[in-house]
């Protein structure tokens, strides 16, 4: 952000942006050397480059045990609250935002509709490209995401739809009786913080993002944590994708303790398709296959097995199901483009299943080496391929794609926070694009089947704005606490090779979090401390909370990250020596005026017990009053595990009427990887 200071303005074409209803500044372009010349100039907080971000939804509230309302009996609830989506834009004319029942937008509402025709559903909808002056812009969704996102967290209950019969059902958001608000923001940060800007000041209850990073930048840098921090001074939840890089660890993005990063599992819902060969081998992989069965069509591997267009120009692919090896080349447009009857696919994501524009599947590498055995035993390769959809009784299962922690920026706060259903997710879509938005697919729906934590994200969003409805005066922090120690654990025989720094607290359960028992708070002062017990000075501060007068106080050097009061407990240990870390945590009683809570230690079933020790005192929580709030320390010592080990418990204090879970996790120093490409097409970034 570039905050305004005496400037000569003379060149008004430079001036790409302003933001002064929420936040202080301008974005412009600027030469290196005038950008460093402005950031010396007397009131200047900070001047950093714009870059351009990545796009990270029936079942999947059922199988959160989330159980669809009336729609009736929700508008008294849910008809004040307001979504504000930053994403690609709307399709208004989707069944999922149709405003029928609804009365006028809530009094407070400051929002507008620029170059679109809003109703009592969408009751505000911006665009922007970085020129403050461009009035042609449009909210409309030219892509499918931000639709799908804005129905995953408010939709209103569709029944019968499916993407051609596949998820058949009722397609719903978690708050079908809120408001959205739209931010078409995609994806340069100058249009990101601009979206913040005007979020907050129109007056939404709840920001959710869909957007981030391979990986996560330092707090000053970072414009979704900068706008996500001036929502949490106004009261506004920022609900935002924790990273589809997952295929290496510290890749977690959207870190800042001040918003909530969903990560994404599976739900009990799976697409499987199937290649039968010629010789009766059955290879069984997956995709979203909208098309008939392909039956006994010739199978061709090209040069190298790539399926680039160049690659297949002038080949003899017409009516044969071309097998491609390359795993970066997921999207089947090589294969559409020269003519071929269907594909097959090495991907490094075998739990998800991908829209392809022909009828295809995605395999492992091991079961497409299977395949080139029979392909290189007979002169007449063959297959058949099919789809079906079955049920996973595993699920949650974390997501292959998701982005795992640590934090690499504060390495003592637990990120993700929890996880949300986020692989073949069906939800509202855009007219203006394909299933697959390659540009030979010529299909259209309204609906569509698609995975990501983009998908995760609106599941918490809307999870986060059905909490608001319950409790206006709930703070971030508390709302981020309720969804957060009411998860549903994932530590099973499914996820035993992944750990929270995967998953988080666990899989999102948003019928327990309106009634948590107890909160931990925080505001914008504890941040601030928590920053500055990171070793962040009064510029460094400014950068993130656009002040030239928030300052440290002198105690913070004997503090630690560890001290915020936060829902979860992370400790990063020297390898083989032995430590101990405290965490002082307070709670808010917002249950029952009496109660009493005791303590109890749940542990992974694969962890050895003896691996740490944990003392809690007190060891009983005992209240008399409502808002009430009663501290306590976790003392945990041991000796550390070794590189690249994970040790984990939970903090559990329960009784009669609820059970408030905040995990622990100790981990040991690793050298951090750099990432690898996300497979782009498949999770629409």
């Amino acid at each position: 952000m570039l905050p305004r200071a005496n400037v000569d303005y003379s060149a008004s074409d430079r001036i790409l942006r302003s933001y002064k209803r929420s936040l202080n500044g301008f974005a412009a372009k600027l030469s290196k050397e005038e950008a460093d010349k402005l950031s010396g100039m007397n009131g200047v907080v900070s001047v950093f480059p714009s870059r351009t971000l990545d796009l990270l939804t029936t079942r999947s509230w059922d199988f959160l045990g989330f159980p669809q309302s009336p729609f009736e009996e929700l508008l008294p609830l849910e008809g004040d609250v307001i979504v504000g989506m930053l994403d690609t834009g709307i399709w208004p004319d989707s069944p999922s935002f149709s405003d029928e029942g609804f009365g006028p937008p809530p009094s407070r509402w400051k929002g507008t509709c620029h170059n679109f025709t809003c109703n009592n559903k969408i009751i505000g909808a911006r665009a922007y490209d970085g020129r403050s002056s461009n009035s042609s812009l449009s909210p409309l969704d030219d892509d499918g995401h931000g639709s799908h996102t804005a129905s995953t967290a408010a939709g209103r209950a569709v029944a019968n739809t499916s993407l051609y019969g596949l998820a058949a059902g009722t397609a719903r958001g978690a708050v079908p009786g809120a408001r959205l608000a739209v931010y078409k923001v995609c994806c340069g940060e100058a249009e990101i913080l601009a979206g913040f800007d005007d979020a907050i000041a129109d007056g939404v209850d709840v920001i959710s993002i869909s957007i981030g990073s391979p990986f996560a930048f330092d707090y000053v840098r970072d414009v979704i944590a900068i706008g996500a921090f001036h929502a949490m001074k106004r009261g506004v939840l920022t609900s935002a994708s924790a990273g589809n890089s997952g295929l290496e660890g510290f890749t977690v993005c959207n870190v800042a303790p001040w918003m909530l990063s969903v990560a994404a599992s599976s739900i009990d819902r799976k697409f499987v398709d199937k290649i039968v060969l010629g010789n009766g081998k059955t290879i069984v992989g997956a995709s979203i296959n909208t098309f008939p069965t392909l039956s006994d069509a010739r199978l061709a591997f090209p040069a190298n097995g790539s399926c680039d267009p160049d690659n297949l120009a002038g080949g003899s692919y017409t009516g044969k199901i071309v097998l491609c090896q390359e795993a970066s080349e997921n999207d089947g447009s090589g294969p559409l483009l020269a003519g071929a009857a269907g594909v097959v696919i090495v991907s490094e994501a075998p739990d998800v299943a991908f829209t392809l524009p022909l009828p295809g599947l995605t395999v492992t590498q091991d079961q497409f080496d299977q395949i080139m055995v029979y392909v290189n035993s007979t002169s007449n390769p063959v297959g058949t391929i099919h789809t079906t959809e079955t049920i996973s009784s595993q699920a949650p299962v974390a997501a292959s794609f998701s982005s795992p922690g640590p934090n690499v920026v504060t390495p003592d706060i637990l990120k993700p926070d929890l996880s949300a259903p986020g692989i073949d997710i069906i939800a509202s879509w855009s007219l203006l694009s394909s299933p697959t938005g390659i540009a030979n697919d010529t299909r259209k729906v309204q609906y569509n089947i698609i995975s990501g934590t983009s998908m995760a994200c609106p599941h918490a969003s809307g999870a986060a704005a059905y909490v608001k409805s319950f409790h206006r005066d709930w703070s971030p922090a508390m709302i981020m606490s309720a969804l957060i120690t009411t998860a549903t654990p994932m530590d099973t025989p499914a996820n035993a090779n992944t750990s929270v720094l995967k998953y988080g607290a666990g899989q999102l359960n948003p019928a327990m979090a309106h009634d948590p028992g107890l909160v931990y708070d925080a505001s914008e002062s504890d941040y601030v401390a928590m920053l500055c017990a990171q070793g962040y000075n009064a510029t460094q501060l400014a950068l993130i909370t656009g002040s030239n007068t928030t300052t440290c106080s002198n105690s913070s050097s004997s503090s630690s990250p560890r001290d915020l009061n936060y829902p979860t407990m992370a400790a990063r240990v020297e390898p083989g020596k032995n430590f101990t870390v405290v965490f002082p945590r307070t709670v808010t009683n917002v249950g029952s005026a009496s109660a009493v809570y005791d303590l109890w230690f749940e542990s992974p079933v694969d962890q050895a017990d003896n691996v740490l020790t944990a003392e809690v005192s007190p060891s009983e929580l005992e209240f008399s009053e409502l808002n009430q709030k009663v501290s306590f320390t976790v003392t945990v010592s041991g000796m550390a595990p070794e590189e690249g080990q994970v040790y984990s418990f939970t903090v559990v204090w329960y009784n009669k009427e609820h059970k408030v879970r905040s995990p622990v996790v100790v981990y040991t120093r690793s050298q951090r990887r750099t990432p690898r490409a996300g497979i782009k097409r498949g999770f629409r970034q």
